[in-house]
């Protein structure tokens, strides 16, 4: 019979598909730009990372404190910029996304929050910068999920059985933030600006 083997052979070979769009920015990556942005000033970056669960497409709810999560710094320079605008065009149902040089991601700043979600970054110079960060956590709860239907001569019921659930998110959450002067001190909210609040 031809074709039925334990071992199959060909002589051609599909390549692998890769449909994905790489958005890339097309302004050059100024790396001595950006190590400058990044050197050491008189000013202080402050913050609270949280985020709030979304009902009905608003979000709203207790605050979900950034735990012990990493919080990263890049200079808003005219690449990064870019990459912002082109990351508003993403979507993953297309396989579009945004994309920055392996360089752009080494040079940036972290800190890690307290359990409070506070973060700092000291010694900065007066710029723009984007700081961003995933926060993940998790909503629990008990839900009835009808199980049965008992029928008895005097009619019937349904049956319904407790169920605990437990559903994980991730929420990207970000900030544009300007330093205009040596020795200030701006205090920013890390939250997620997707959906409102």
């Amino acid at each position: 019979m031809i074709g039925l083997a334990t071992t199959t052979f060909a002589q051609y070979k599909t390549a692998e598909r890769n449909d994905t769009v790489y958005l890339l920015p097309k302004t050059p990556f100024d790396a001595a730009a950006t190590k400058r942005a990044l050197e050491k000033g008189t000013c202080t970056i402050k913050g609270v990372a949280f985020a709030r669960p979304i009902v009905n497409g608003i979000r709203m709810g207790k605050k979900i404190l950034a735990n012990k999560i990493t919080v990263y710094l890049f200079p808003l320079t005219p690449y990064f910029e870019e990459h912002l605008a082109q990351k508003k065009q993403q979507n993953p149902r297309k396989l579009k996304f945004a994309f920055v040089s392996p360089e752009c991601v080494q040079l940036k700043l972290t800190s890690i929050t307290n359990s409070s979600g506070e973060f700092i970054f000291p010694d900065m110079k007066p710029g723009r910068y984007y700081i961003e960060g995933l926060l993940p956590w998790s909503e629990t709860g008990v839900t009835s999920e009808k199980t049965g239907y008992i029928d008895d001569p005097y009619g019937g019921a349904d049956v319904y059985t407790k169920r605990q659930y437990r559903n994980d998110y991730e929420d990207y959450i970000h900030a544009i933030v300007e330093i205009k002067k040596e020795g200030e001190t701006v205090n920013i909210k890390l939250r997620d600006n997707s959906v409102k609040w």
